[in-house]
């Protein structure tokens, strides 16, 4: 490992010089750069010891990274900032996560180095070592040796970090003029995602089951919750229902979602848009439902809370999970023996399931839970249809046999006047069978 030594000069002024072995290894050459300040020293044997016992990559022996290609404004750390910064389209807390991200997972290993190409630039073998070292909870080069370790983290974490990396480094790339040429980051290994990983997040459950937790839930969390699970809503937008929310489609009474919770840059709640575009939608729901939430509506003002927590105000989600969904859990289990552990969003997946297990097509639910596009419905709710697979078979079988009855589903589905229509195919029969039925009737 580097090591800092002090020396003194003839003058009796003290320099710093830091020591390493190249490579590490005891046959290594002997490498030393000098310092007049102490706190340089240490950056600089940090960097040493990030870099495998090597030189830091664009470091000039004595004058250290060449000075034109690290302006202030370029530097890794600010350069970042000022990314976020520029952002539009999304909520103040994300920004306020990005930049938390940065100084604590990036810079520590990026601050010293330029996002510009030349001496001192971000390379794709730092992005590797980078990703590496968040996937193993190690250190990074400017990490105090003695501060706490770090936690590994799990491969789609680190996904989401080489993202924001990512998009930062492409910025620089178009910039104009640009910057860089390419992107360090294009070529990143990444850690395997367990194709699981995303199923065992979200707990799907049966309609036994949420019967069983509502029954367990206080009173003045049941309409909520079960807003959740009718309809599929977001937390945030649930809690953010008004009277004048309450519409009628199609002479169906339906729900308009024009507004959620959101977090400003200081954390507070406050009310904006929902989450994406296709978020800000009408859905249909039940007459039982529609009921409900009239009563609940009944004398508020028209851009008042349908729901409110204890003290009259918004729902706290911690708030509401500590004090009545993990009791309710709990109730249900030693009840009924419930044995999954549901968060309050897995209503929202439980509702999606149930629409698919009713053989709603995937474009429906796409609408109806907000989904920017369908990709995101099948990503997240494919692996559930096999649970359709009479269905398909029926379908195709119907489809390659003109004669084969019509499935019931798809007769429900309003196809059947369409399929009156299209032209009748005589039906093939087998050369064998042709044969005899020639045979029968003595004609050729």
């Amino acid at each position: 490992m580097a090591y800092v030594k002090n020396r003194v000069r003839r003058d009796g002024s003290v320099y710093y010089t830091v020591m390493w072995r190249a490579g590490g290894t005891a046959g290594g050459k002997q490498e030393s750069e000098v310092f007049d300040e102490e706190p340089a020293a240490e950056r600089f044997k940090d960097l040493v010891n990030g870099h495998g016992q090597n030189w830091p990559l664009g470091w000039i022996r004595g004058q250290g990274f060449v000075a034109d290609r690290r302006r202030t404004e370029t530097m890794f750390e600010p350069f970042a900032l000022a990314y976020v910064d520029r952002l539009t389209g999304i909520q103040g807390d994300t920004r306020t996560k990005y930049k938390k991200d940065i100084q604590a997972n990036m810079v520590p290993w990026f601050g010293p180095y330029s996002v510009e190409d030349g001496e001192g630039s971000i390379l794709r073998t730092m992005v590797q070592d980078w990703v590496n070292d968040l996937e193993a909870g190690r250190l990074a080069p400017l990490d105090a040796r003695d501060r706490k370790p770090r936690t590994a983290y799990a491969p789609k974490t680190v996904h989401d970090k080489h993202g924001l990396l990512f998009a930062i480094l492409q910025s620089a790339v178009d910039a104009e003029p640009s910057l860089r040429a390419s992107n360090p980051c294009s070529k990143t290994r990444l850690p395997r995602l367990d194709g699981a990983e995303d199923e065992e997040e979200m707990v799907f459950l049966e309609r036994e089951e949420w019967a069983w937790i509502h029954e367990c839930l206080r009173d003045d969390a049941k309409d909520l919750a079960e807003t959740i699970a009718e309809t599929g809503f977001r937390w945030g937008e649930a809690t953010a229902l008004q009277p004048r929310d309450l519409r009628r489609r199609n002479g169906r009474p339906a729900i308009r979602i024009q507004r959620a919770w959101k977090k400003d840059e200081d954390g507070k709640s406050v009310l904006g848009p929902p989450k994406t575009r296709k978020s800000r939608r009408t859905i249909v729901i039940t007459h039982k439902l529609d009921q409900m939430l009239r009563r609940r509506a009944k004398g508020l003002a028209s851009d008042a809370l349908i729901f409110t927590g204890p003290e009259g105000g918004k729902w706290d989600p911690g708030t509401f999970r500590r004090l009545r969904w993990v009791p309710a859990i709990g109730l249900a289990a030693e009840k009924y023996g419930l044995i999954k552990k549901p968060r309050i969003h897995d209503l929202r997946h439980s509702h999606a399931s149930w629409l698919i297990a009713a053989k709603v097509p995937l474009p429906a639910i796409q609408g109806r839970l907000g989904h920017e596009s369908i990709t995101t419905a099948v990503d997240r709710y494919g692996h559930l249809l096999d649970a359709l697979d009479d269905e398909v078979m029926a379908a195709v079988e119907w489809a390659m046999d003109p004669t084969a009855p019509m499935p019931g589903f798809l007769k429900g589905a309003g196809l059947a006047s369409a399929a009156d229509e299209l032209p009748q195919v005589p039906r093939q029969c087998s050369g064998v069978a042709q044969e005899t039925k020639m045979d029968a009737s003595g004609v050729a």
